[in-house]
């Protein structure tokens, strides 16, 4: 644990005091050194930006804001590139008799034959006409931040309905924050241990050096005060007394930056200013967390503490409760997001102990495996552990975990004597070891190393876990954290009042703020939801973002010929074979044509020969097939998972990589259950699977989906997951899906490929290797104009898992990517583009402004599915708005904000409302309105389908290694496996 205080501190003596008239030193003492301690040179405060263009249309007068308004020529295609396939397509001002009809989509399946859904003809108003037949010509390459488009005005469809949010109005006070950057020497690298220096030094020079100004620090380079300190730049001596009673002296460097003006922010906020003073308003986040994180573990924006509350999450793991703060730039001006939060800690502990539970495993018995140890390596690197012993208590920082087990390590001793470390703890503590097989604790460093026994070092509390969570763990912290609706914001309001934070000196007295203690009441809207069409004249009206399926049948049931099994359980075969009996019926109950025999009989056999056994399936079947149908192939395989986990990726990825099958996995659990409800969904699932679909929007039919039904439109979702902490040299994962059917947006192809490590912006939207084009959006390009027969003339892209400080770079490359991808296919081909950041890793909640009102809520306690919050709380003058698309299931919902970065569509609020939230009820694998627009969802399971084919690879030492190496190592990415031409086609990773 960190020093408690106690210490001397002053300036070095005999260094001069303050410039005259500033005040002097404690008489006696000296004082800080003017001018010494600058920050070295290099620390720098800019960035450099990518050197990306964004290409854009050439827009007629009138189309607003859409993006750089100087144009440049298109990029020239050179004549002697190799062919490219041209996206002709016929004039969309034909009259409707003359137009090109489109595919005609056909309810096939049991029951009566459905009419065909002729799709509308190609109507593109003359506004929109012209800029589809004009030369489209991008803007000048710039390096430029481009300006996410202003609000065109508020939705108003829907029922109006008051609810409340988890944010506080903050009142700015006059006083300008002045910043000073803050060098400690020696480094610290602990936050904590920075934040402890800082208050003890302010404790100790407050009134006579610092003006009498408290200061909020930030723990690494900068802190704050509400107004000047008495010197441009001095340097301060600290002395800290830590817990093992050893004294650490650190000089402190505070030199003046820069200020921050409070004017620009509230130009800004008031909506006369369109540039955020960000720096301003994290200088203000920095003073209102000053006093909250007192004695609390700081986890990003999140304060942890015992005193909220704890328990156990299992294998050497506790949770702490917490609450998350942060400062945000509204409508109605600077709010405090305060929500409720957890985190994941180590146990405090015997390093031994956490070693045995989180292995599971009896340590006496048997050395750890290579595996286990670096599993083990993995979890404790970085942490600290504490020595106790009679009269002293040490600290040390874990390095890695010995190859060796402890009784075979030795190192020279005082004399030169080469000694057992065992020996050498039984000698000199009259220690004797009970686990002399597992690994020692390597502290210290590589050429000076320190030997610990993991038995006498105990894991020091207050340390988050940075490794992903098992299934058990998340169990656990998901039934202790999660509250309804009510007990949230009571939760939150306590929080609230027992932070006083218009009692805070700092807050209140220096900087003049006060934060309103009341929730924030909105005025929000309930958007109506969208019928759904299935099969025959059958049109379903979702009630509270639900519906069901009895007797329903899907609208295009797609057909099964043949099929097989492959059971790795223990399940009896007969047992299997009822439940797919009972499965295929399902199906056909639903619409699908579906052969009631498997092609060849099941196949049984233990779960370590599952590689050769879907090689033998595969096999057998293309030799029945030659017989009965030799141009068919093998439509889906069933697989009964085994009892033991990690083999599901295994399985995914030789039959979708290697031998091109799609499947459909099913737990052993469910087997003997046969239940009617499960069989529905997994038989919604193949049937999108086989290529089939279980429902449209009846607006995709009448030519009433706004933005979708007048024009051939595209809709992407992307979305990049990245590794799990502590998988150093995992690559992360992108994936991009997009509809391959028009007018009713409901079938998805997904594309995937690696990328470096952690790497956000998604790297192969558009790639050229010498004259060869290629890359994710133009195939999609291509895929759609070959499904549809017409190429795009519009996109809407919506993109996941983008932070707000990433929205400009990742906006300047990936449209700068869709843009180059379009000009490959055909020379001035650039429809426009709608780019929409999809968020849901954010803190804003919503509660009824009513609890309990039957009206307001769902069975859950929340608000109703399609509220939708566009005012009050969404950004000053940017075009954004949270939607909660879904009905609460337990906890508190969670809404989804939708911010658009770039917009030549020119969507009204109401138009990409309504769109978003109809998308919502398209979701292909339940009878219920899902929370994030179905296309980002898509590229999310594509994103996990693509890592669960890495399952089962083994660890190695190289991924528990930090530092540069690391980050060297990640440059070369190994590729994915190729998805089989057969796989890719259809929803394979529903």
């Amino acid at each position: 644990m960190s020093g408690r205080g106690r210490g001397r501190g002053g300036p070095p003596p005999g260094r001069g005091g303050p410039p005259p008239g500033r005040g002097g030193p404690s008489p006696g003492r000296g004082g800080p050194s003017p001018g010494r301690g600058n920050p070295p040179s290099g620390r720098g405060r800019g960035g450099v930006q990518p050197s990306t263009s964004v290409p854009s249309p050439q827009q007629p007068s009138g189309r607003g804001n859409a993006g750089p308004s100087v144009p440049v020529p298109v990029p020239s295609v050179s004549p002697s590139l190799p062919r490219v396939e041209t996206l002709s397509i016929s004039s969309p001002s034909a009259p409707p008799s003359q137009a090109p009809a489109g595919p005609r989509v056909t309810a096939t399946g049991s029951g009566a034959q459905q009419p065909a859904m002729q799709q509308r003809p190609v109507q593109t108003p003359p506004a929109q006409q012209q800029v589809a037949d004009a030369p489209l010509v991008p803007p000048s390459s710039s390096k430029k931040k481009i300006s996410a488009p202003l609000r065109n005005g508020f939705g108003t469809i829907g029922r109006k309905c008051v609810i409340k949010a988890n944010h506080f109005l903050v009142d700015l006070g006059q006083k300008d924050p002045h910043q000073y950057d803050v060098s400690i020497s020696p480094e610290v690298t602990s936050k904590t241990k920075c934040k402890e220096i800082m208050k003890f030094l302010s404790s100790l020079y407050r009134a006579s050096h610092l003006g009498n100004l408290l200061l909020a620090y930030d723990g690494k380079k900068s802190a704050f005060a509400a107004g000047p300190l008495p010197f441009e730049s001095k340097e301060f001596a600290v002395t800290i007394t830590e817990q093992d009673g050893r004294e650490r002296d650190f000089r402190v460097t505070i030199k003046f930056a820069a200020k921050k003006d409070l004017h620009y922010l509230k130009q800004f906020l008031s909506g006369r200013q369109h540039d955020s003073p960000q720096e301003t308003i994290q200088a203000l986040d920095v003073v209102l967390r000053e006093s909250a994180s007192l004695g609390r573990e700081v986890v990003g924006r999140s304060l942890f503490s015992a005193e909220f509350g704890q328990g156990v999450l299992g294998d050497g793991i506790e949770y702490w409760k917490g609450f998350y703060q942060s400062l945000r730039p509204t409508q109605m001006g600077l709010s405090l997001n305060i929500d409720m939060s957890a985190r994941a800690f180590y146990e405090p502990r015997l390093v031994s102990d956490f070693i045995g539970e989180f292995l599971n495993k009896d340590l006496a018995r048997s050395p750890l495996t290579d595996q286990e140890r670096i599993k083990v390596k993995r979890a404790l690197r970085g942490v600290r552990v504490e020595v106790h012993r009679e009269n002293y208590m040490r600290r040390y920082k874990v390095q890695g975990l010995t190859i060796q087990p402890i009784n075979q390590l030795t190192f020279p001793d005082e004399t030169g004597a080469v000694i057992s470390v065992v020996q050498y703890f039984r000698n000199k503590y009259n220690v004797h070891l009970r686990y002399p097989l597992l690994p020692a604790i390597q502290a210290g460093t590589d050429a000076k190393p320190t030997y610990l026994p993991t038995e006498i070092c105990w894991l020091a509390g207050g340390q988050r876990y940075g490794l992903k969570l098992n299934e058990k763990q998340v169990t656990n912290l998901l039934r202790a954290t999660c509250q309804r609706p009510r007990d949230r914001e009571e939760s939150i309001m306590k929080t609230m009042r027992s932070n006083k934070y218009n009692e805070d000196e700092l807050v209140n007295k220096d900087f003049g703020m006060r934060v309103r203690e009341q929730l924030t009441s909105i005025d929000a809207r309930v958007l109506p939801p969208p019928p759904l069409q299935y099969h025959g004249s059958s049109e379903v009206k979702p009630l509270v973002g639900t519906w069901n399926m009895i007797d329903l049948k899907m609208i295009n049931g797609g057909t099964v010929n043949y099929w097989a099994i492959a059971n790795f359980s223990r399940q009896r075969e007969d047992a299997v074979m009822r439940f797919c009996s009972e499965l295929v019926q399902m199906c056909q109950n639903k619409g699908i044509v579906f052969n009631p025999q498997p092609l060849i009989r099941m196949v049984s056999t233990a779960p370590h020969n599952i590689e050769k056994a879907l090689a033998d399936i595969k096999s057998q079947c293309g030799a029945q097939l030659k017989k009965v149908a030799p141009d068919s192939q093998l439509q889906l395989l069933f697989v009964i998972l085994p009892e033991a986990k990690g083999t599901y990726g295994r399985i995914k990825r030789v039959c979708e990589t290697e031998l091109g099958i799609v499947s459909q996995c099913c737990k052993p659990t469910h087997v003997m259950k046969l239940s009617k409800q499960y069989f529905e969904n997994v038989a919604m699932k193949i049937n999108v699977k086989v290529g089939g679909r279980n429902s449209v929007l009846s607006a995709s039919l009448n030519g009433r989906l706004p933005y979708v039904t007048d024009r051939p439109t595209i809709i992407f979702g992307a979305d990049v997951t990245h590794p799990s902490p502590g998988e150093d040299s995992a690559p992360s994962i992108a994936a991009v899906v997009a509809s391959m059917d028009w007018p009713q947006v409901t079938k998805y192809k997904a594309l995937v490929s690696a990328q470096p490590h952690r790497q956000e912006i998604i790297q192969d939207l558009y790639t050229k290797k010498g004259e060869t084009h290629g890359g994710l959006i133009r195939e999609l390009l291509i895929s759609f104009k070959r499904s549809t027969g017409h190429k795009p003339h519009r996109i809407i892209f919506y993109r996941d898992g983008v932070s707000e400080g990433q929205f400009n770079e990742v906006l300047l490359n990936e449209m700068d990517h869709i843009r180059k991808a379009c000009v490959s296919l055909e020379p001035n081909y650039l429809p426009p583009v709608t780019f929409i950041v999809v968020q849901k890793r954010h803190h804003t909640r919503f509660f009824p402004d009513k609890h309990g009102d039957r009206n307001s809520t769902d069975k859950s306690g929340n608000i109703l599915p399609g509220t939708v919050v566009d005012t009050k709380i969404c950004h000053p003058t940017e075009f954004d708005f949270y939607l909660c698309s879904h009905a609460g299931i337990q906890g508190t919902s969670r809404p989804t904000h939708y911010h658009v970065l770039y917009d030549e569509n020119k969507f009204t609020a109401d138009g990409l409302q309504m769109l978003t939230n109809s998308l919502c009820y398209t979701y292909a694998r339940c009878t219920r309105s899902v929370s994030i627009v179905p296309p980002a969802y898509y590229a999310h399971l594509a994103a996990f389908r693509a890592r669960s084919y890495m399952e089962g690879a083994e660890l190695s030492d190289s991924d528990s290694r930090g530092g540069r190496a690391t980050r060297e190592r990640v440059a070369e990415v190994k590729p994915l496996p190729v998805i089989h031409e057969s796989v890719k086609s259809v929803m394979f990773y529903c």
